[in-house]
This record gives C-alpha cells, sequence and structure tokens, in this order.
C-alpha cells in the first residue's frame, strides 16, 4: 500500500533522533491536543461520520498492537482481546467490527482504561524498536516500514480528533472551548491576484523513495491546458458576499445533487457561522470568535465551493492544476505544530514565511490553512495497485463518490503533509477545516 525507502527513513530519524524518540513525539502529540478536554467530551458522538476522541486514542493504539506488535513480536500479549473488536475502523481483513454510527454508545471502556491501554502498548512498541534497531536495518526493515505507517495513520486521527470534538461541542448551546487564548487576526487582504501557468505535459503524482501513501502515485504524465490559479484562498468576507447576493437561493449555481443536499439540510451559510446581534461569528476550537473577514472561509463543502465559484465567475482547479501550481513553492505554513487550530490568515509582518516565487511574499499561505477543495473525483492514478491484505484497505476500496482535496489545514502535521498528498471526502462533508481557491481558463 505504501512507497517507503526504510534505509533512507532510517537514516533520516538517526540524524536526529532515534525512531523510538520519533514514534514517542508523534503519540504524545496526540495526547497534547486532547489534554485540556473533559473525559465528558471524549464520549460523545455528533454523526455517524465522526467518532469520539476516546475512541481516535484507542483505535490509533489498536493499529500498532495488531499490525506491528502482533506480527513483530511474538511475546506480546494483546491489553485485553476484546479491543480488537471494539477499535478496528474499516480493516476487514482484521476482523469484525463494532458498528461504526454506535461508537458513542460505549460507556465502556473508560477514559483511564484507554490512557492505560496507550500506555501498555508504547511500552512494547519501545521496547520491541529499540531491540529491533539493535539487530540491524535489514532485519527491522518491514517493521520500520508498518510502524511509518501508524505513525502516519496516528497523525491523520490527530486531524480528526480536532475536527470530531468541533463538530460534538458546536452542538452544546453554552458553546464550550477547546483551547483558550486570543486568536491572531488577520490583516487587510491582498486583492486577489491571478497566476498564469502554462499548459502541456506535466508529471502528477510522486515516485520518490521516501514515505507516501500508495494514492499518491504512481508518477504520471498529464497534459495540461493553460489555467489560472488564485494567489492567495477565498475569504470569510468575499463568502459572505456570496451569501448577502443569495448564493444559497439561486438554484441556477448548484449542481442538482448540491441543491438537493442544500435543501434538505436547510444550508444558509457556512457550517458554525451565525449572527450575533449585528455582527457575524463562528464557533472555533476556542469558542465563540468574530467573524474574521480577512481569514480564509472553512467549512465549506465541495458543493458550496462549486456554486461559490461558479457565482465569482470562475471554478475551482483540478487537482493536476492544484499539484502543478504547488510544485515550485517552498512547503511552508500555518500546520498543526503551530497550536492555532483556527484558519488565521497571514499579517502583512509575517513574510519571512514564504519564500521568493511566482507568488507574492504579502498573499496568503498556499499550504496550511485550510484544505483546498479541487474538482477532481477521487480515482486510482494509471497502474495504481492497493497492497495485498488489511494495509491494502487503507485508500484503494474508498475511490467512490468523493472529491480530493489538496493542501492541508490548520490541523495537519506538517511533517505528515507533502505536496502530492491526496485528501478525499464526499461531496455533502463540512466539518473538515475545507476552503476553496479559485481557477479560471487562461
Amino acid at each position: 500500500m505504501l512507497d517507503i525507502d526504510i534505509e533512507s527513513d532510517i537514516a533520516a530519524s538517526q540524524e536526529n533522533v532515534s525512531f523510538s524518540e520519533r514514534y514517542s513525539e508523534i503519540r504524545s502529540f496526540t495526547e497534547r491536543i486532547c489534554a485540556t478536554l473533559e473525559k465528558e467530551d471524549c464520549v460523545l458522538q455528533s454523526m455517524s461520520d465522526a467518532s469520539p476522541v476516546r475512541w481516535h486514542l484507542a483505535h490509533t493504539t489498536w493499529f500498532f498492537e495488531t499490525f506491528v506488535l502482533g506480527v513483530f513480536d511474538a511475546d506480546y500479549v494483546p491489553f485485553d482481546p476484546q479491543y480488537a473488536f471494539l477499535f478496528n475502523s474499516y480493516y476487514v481483513h482484521a476482523g469484525e467490527r463494532f458498528s461504526r454510527p454506535d461508537r458513542g454508545l460505549l460507556s465502556r471502556p473508560t477514559m483511564d482504561d484507554v490512557y492505560d491501554y496507550r500506555r501498555y502498548v508504547n511500552k512494547h512498541m519501545d521496547s520491541l524498536l529499540n531491540r529491533s534497531l539493535e539487530r540491524g536495518r535489514n532485519e527491522s526493515s518491514e517493521l520500520m516500514r508498518v510502524t511509518t505507517v501508524g505513525l502516519n495513520h496516528e497523525q491523520q486521527h490527530q486531524e480528526l480528533i480536532l475536527t470530531d470534538i468541533k463538530h460534538a461541542l458546536s452542538l452544546n448551546p453554552l458553546q464550550p472551548s477547546v483551547f483558550h487564548g486570543d486568536l491572531p487576526v488577520a490583516a487587510d487582504v491582498a486583492d486577489l491576484k491571478w497566476v498564469e501557468i502554462g499548459g502541456g505535459l506535466v508529471h502528477i503524482g510522486t515516485d520518490v523513495s521516501s514515505f507516501h501513501f500508495d494514492n499518491e502515485g504512481p508518477r504520471h504524465q498529464y497534459h495540461l491546458e493553460p489555467f489560472e490559479i488564485a494567489s492567495r484562498p477565498v475569504t470569510n468576507g468575499e463568502y459572505l458576499a456570496f451569501v448577502d447576493a443569495g448564493g444559497y437561493n439561486n438554484q441556477l449555481l448548484w449542481l442538482d445533487k448540491a441543491w438537493s443536499v442544500a435543501s434538505a439540510e436547510d444550508w444558509s451559510l457556512p457550517l458554525y457561522w451565525f449572527r450575533d446581534g449585528d455582527k457575524w461569528s463562528e464557533f472555533t476550537l476556542y469558542g465563540p470568535r468574530l467573524l474574521d473577514m480577512n481569514a480564509p472561509v472553512a467549512h465549506v463543502s465541495f458543493y458550496e465551493a462549486d456554486a461559490y465559484a461558479r457565482w465569482a465567475g470562475n471554478r475551482l482547479p483540478t487537482e493536476y492544476e492544484w499539484e502543478t501550481a504547488a510544485a515550485g513553492r517552498a512547503l511552508r505554513g500555518h500546520f498543526s505544530e503551530k497550536f492555532v487550530f483556527h484558519p488565521v490568515g497571514i499579517n502583512q509582518g509575517q513574510n519571512e514565511l514564504r519564500e521568493t516565487d511566482i507568488f507574492e511574499p504579502a498573499l496568503d499561505l498556499f499550504f496550511g490553512s485550510t484544505w483546498e477543495w479541487t474538482s477532481s473525483q477521487y480515482s486510482a492514478y494509471p497502474g495504481f495497485s492497493p497492497e495485498a491484505g488489511a494495509l491494502g484497505e487503507y485508500n484503494g476500496k474508498f475511490m467512490c463518490d468523493q472529491f480530493v482535496l489538496r493542501g492541508g489545514s490548520v490541523a495537519t502535521p506538517q511533517s505528515h503533509f507533502r505536496k502530492t498528498y491526496r485528501n478525499f471526502f464526499p461531496g455533502h462533508a463540512r466539518w473538515q477545516f475545507s476552503g476553496i481557491r479559485l481557477a479560471k481558463n487562461s
């Protein structure tokens, strides 16, 4: 499923920290983002697409127990054999699973039990990794390969923890916060400009030896027509103009299925927006905040993004256009390592965050902040072949009725992200940090 050059990955990790230290760092970050949650928060499941925080904490631990310790440590004894049923997600090859929509009904095991489970597995993983590295790279390469999958899997669930708990707490009339403190306010946004990208044959996807998910390859050629892409994402203020212009009431702007969903669910604003007297506000992981008109709009579905683009007289980029435009940029942006879990744009005084290239330094960041919808259906690249067994279920079986997002978000670890990274969600999904970057034909 995943192409990894273990030799280079091990060498890179040993330059700064050992592989076991990298394991500890990622696992600790998961618990750090949960540190201010109450136990009662962690059992909430607000919809079938989301899972309780407690389940995420246990499921990521189950992954290491099942695919690493259960395979590579002959003496390992499972923490609790029943957890294999409770905390499997969709891995058919790994056995039976508890009903996904009912995860919030599990009052047991408790949060204390789950943290004990994490400590137990961490202890055995640390011992296994250190023993394996002592035996040499040849014997440890497959162990490291699967562990690397597990670490990237954990980082994906870090993002899901943040988005899922935000959705759950947004339904609470008290509008509680997860994190505290003031959010930075974006400076006056620069005028949107258009960057011209020439057409022709381009290379899409990756064939590098370092870690990447299987759906990012194989690398292949694709013919692009010349196009232009926006220099920054759409802002809250720009999206509000669409709302004020009656965009949610104009059926001509919406795809047929999109209009059906938006009408049935009575959409009139992005998820989490609301009126607060004469001002616009939004629910954030920091509680309710005034809507920052200069920050990137977030929590819009593909359906909304597509309707906005049509209203603006433009379109969404294809994922091939997005990747081509991103190829020459430095991979810097607003990612989760900054520990500011809300899109805040970029202040004019933060130009040191970007390199000089075809995008002007004062414009908004290209990576991070919000995932950006593309018009591309999520499907296999030419020559794609998933890995055999349970790990092969990771991406390939979801290549149906989904759209590709690119760019990463405030909840995405930068150490996990790549320019070829293909996120994917159904067209109605709104609870992710998903936004809009426009494109048009040249």
